[in-house]
């Protein structure tokens, strides 16, 4: 269990501390539901992290099996629903990764950033494009 708390600080935000490291972050509504987008909406950080949980996955994969993955990069674009109720109806993940990883470990990171936690708890309306580039 991790604890988290939230205060709602009023004007559509509200500040959330993690328990175990006292890391703090504002959330804000966006503009389009009457917020003033000045920071990560609940949505947002939803978006986030389900390309943060593949890329963590995908790191602990290949540390345990020595894969020298460096860094790479992810694009993340969340589409929200155009008809109530609102909700995210599509995330779309574009992952640049290192060109020099062999197949065989492409594959493997690949099929292990789809087992993260967060894509395990998705509800399966969520339309998910992941896309991996070698560059």
């Amino acid at each position: 269990m991790v604890p988290i708390s939230l205060t709602y600080l009023g004007d559509l935000r509200c500040e959330a501390v993690h328990g175990p490291s006292g890391v703090k972050v504002v959330t804000d509504a966006p503009t389009d539901n009457h917020g003033k987008g000045e920071s990560f909406s609940p949505t947002d950080l939803m978006a986030t992290s389900y390309g943060a949980c593949m890329s963590t996955i995908m790191g602990i994969v290949a540390k345990r099996d020595g894969i020298a993955l460096g860094r790479f990069t992810v694009a993340v674009e969340k589409h929200m629903t155009t008809a109530p109720p609102r909700r995210i109806a599509k995330l779309v993940l574009r992952f640049v990764m290192p060109v020099a990883l062999v197949a065989a470990d492409r594959l493997k990171l690949e099929a292990a950033a789809h087992t993260c936690p967060v894509a395990l708890s998705t509800s399966p309306d969520v339309q998910i494009e992941a896309s991996f580039t070698y560059a």
